[in-house]
């Protein structure tokens, strides 16, 4: 599965962005979908992320109340609405899919397939 990530882009604080993912096989709706990020120096962190079902959501707590994740299983998206955005959200967004459908969603290895990342900078 080859996911796409789109969307990013440069905002001021308090601004919205919306990422979007996009998978190339339709098998990715019964894959967990996630978001992590990526900031320069740090390593990459768990944002969001979706089961296949969507019965099962977690997100990190820093974007908790701000940032929402949703998918469509007819269009294999998975997207990542962001609202009063911080400057310490600025990072590398990147979108994965974990085919196993492992408990724990916001282990980074356990996702399989990942995205090529869409930079969000948010300024102050």
């Amino acid at each position: 599965v080859q996911l796409q990530a789109s969307g990013g882009g440069l905002v001021q604080a308090g601004g919205s962005l919306r990422l979007s993912c996009a998978a190339s096989e339709r098998t990715f709706r019964t894959y967990t979908a996630g978001w992590f990020r990526q900031a320069p120096g740090k390593e990459r962190e768990f944002v969001a992320a979706m089961s296949w079902s969507k019965g099962r959501v977690i997100y990190a707590d820093s974007v908790k109340g701000r940032f929402t994740i949703s998918r469509d299983n007819v269009k294999n998206t998975a997207d990542l609405q962001m609202y009063d955005l911080k400057p310490e959200d600025t990072a590398l967004y990147y979108c994965a899919a974990d085919p196993s459908r492992n408990v724990d969603l916001t282990r980074r290895n356990n996702y399989e397939y990942w995205g090529q990342g869409t930079q969000v900078t948010v300024s102050s």
